[in-house]
């Protein structure tokens, strides 16, 4: 990625697979804890070898990008990270930044980095470094719901036993992403990886990352028109582009080394401190009518990891979500904005795959409802804020509202469930 030039031809033979509901791979299962949340990203952002100090992030609030590409970890990492410790994490994302993560691990065998995978064992290998990255991200206080960018370097994809060895081990990096429940990106050259990814995005042979960022250095920052890989794939939500290499700019008298990215993807989800200002009780969910959990004092911190809607109290509708899982009102919570959602709190969201092409998008949860003009790509991800009964599809009653307002039946959702509501996810 950094320091690393990109070639900008891109050739590549795209398999279309059947538009049926996938059991296993192309699409995993992924569940989530209760205290925690996906983080959707959209702008722009920046990546740079090592972490800024804070002052330097302080100063590059007056920049266009509101997010940053931080190396937290892998075995090809090279530069120092005297900076990225919990400490910054909590400090930067409390100003207000997104935080894409990203992972230099092993290499393609037929790459230029210093280690490189096995052409025999890079399955085991893969679900090995998630487990590293995983246990890297938790220590930086990146939760569960993280989204968590491997990051394969340019190859040489006429090199049939090298492609191999790398989309067995982004796979197994993917599952196990997974079954740790976070969630998984890959980050990879337009010309290789890319389209290897994308020729086997319905591939049975192998596990579909949840998004894709690549690079590409043409100083274009569209998100679609990707040669090789359509429009089609890593559809809603799930795509970045690094679209300038190396090059110095400067913001509030700070000038540095960095990259140009753009994002609409899952990013780093977090904890983000606040008190409250009575003696409030914490809910098993966002409304009164649930059971108390806790009685929280006033002047407590609470850790919150997002803002979801309920029952007006106050002046507001919002209730905060916290780590344990219960719900505060956000009413007493000592939150910047007592009438709507307070950045930079995410709102309450958990990513899913489509498992059919097509999917059709309803105005409320039934067959009942009108349907909107465009429709979910298989792959997709169904941002789903929480979950309610409807008319019966397959084999469950449930639907699922997304993020934009719609409605999706849960059966083409790779939920945990194809016949009752998935924990965590709330009820509408």
């Amino acid at each position: 990625m950094f320091k690393v030039k990109v070639l900008v031809a891109a050739l590549g033979v795209l398999l279309i697979g059947p538009a049926a509901p996938a059991v296993a791979e192309p699409t995993t299962p992924i569940t989530y804890n209760a205290g925690t949340t996906a983080t959707r990203f959209t702008g722009l952002a920046f990546d740079t070898c090592t972490a800024p100090t804070l002052a330097q992030m302080t100063a590059w609030n007056s920049s266009p990008y509101k997010a940053i590409g931080i190396y937290f970890g892998g075995v090809n990492r090279t530069c120092a990270q005297p900076q990225l410790t919990p400490a910054w994490v909590t400090a930067v994302t409390a100003m207000g930044w997104r935080l894409v993560p990203i992972y230099l691990g092993l290499q393609a065998p037929c790459g230029t980095r210093t280690y490189k995978m096995s052409t025999t064992a890079s399955n085991r290998e893969g679900v090995r470094e998630a487990d590293d990255a995983v246990a890297k991200a938790k220590a930086l206080g990146l939760l569960p719901g993280s989204a968590l960018y491997n990051d394969m370097e340019n190859y040489n994809r006429a090199d049939a036993v090298c492609r191999s060895a790398v989309l067995h081990y982004l796979s197994a990096w993917t599952k196990e992403l997974h079954l740790q429940r976070y969630v998984s990106g890959v980050y990879a050259n337009l010309s290789s990886g890319a389209l290897d990814l994308a020729a086997g995005y319905n591939s049975t042979s192998y596990a579909r990352p949840d998004a894709l960022w690549i690079a590409r250095w043409d100083n274009s920052s569209l998100l679609t028109g990707w040669a090789g890989v359509p429009n089609t794939f890593w559809a809603v939500g799930q795509r970045g582009k690094q679209y300038r290499g190396d090059h110095t700019e400067t913001y509030g008298g700070v000038t540095l080394n960095i990259d140009n990215d753009r994002f609409d993807a899952p990013v780093a989800s977090v904890v983000y401190r606040y008190t409250v200002r009575a003696t409030v009780y914490s809910y098993s969910g966002p409304s009164t009518a649930y059971p108390i959990r806790s009685t929280i004092a006033a002047n407590t911190s609470l850790r919150i990891v997002c803002q979801t809607f309920g029952p007006k109290i106050g002046t507001t509708t919002v209730w905060d979500k916290l780590i344990d899982g219960t719900y505060v009102t956000d009413y007493y919570v000592r939150t910047p904005n007592k009438t709507g959602y307070s950045a930079p709190l995410p709102g309450c969201t958990f990513p899913f795959q489509t498992t059919i092409n097509n999917l059709t998008r309803r105005h409320g949860p039934g067959t009942a409802y009108s349907t909107y003009p465009s429709t979910l790509p298989i792959g997709s991800l169904a941002w789903v804020t929480c979950q309610a009964p409807g008319s019966k599809v397959g084999t469950t009653a449930v639907w699922d509202r997304l993020s934009d307002g719609s409605w999706v039946t849960d059966y083409y959702v790779a939920t945990a469930s194809k016949t009752t509501y998935t924990a965590p996810i709330r009820r509408c």
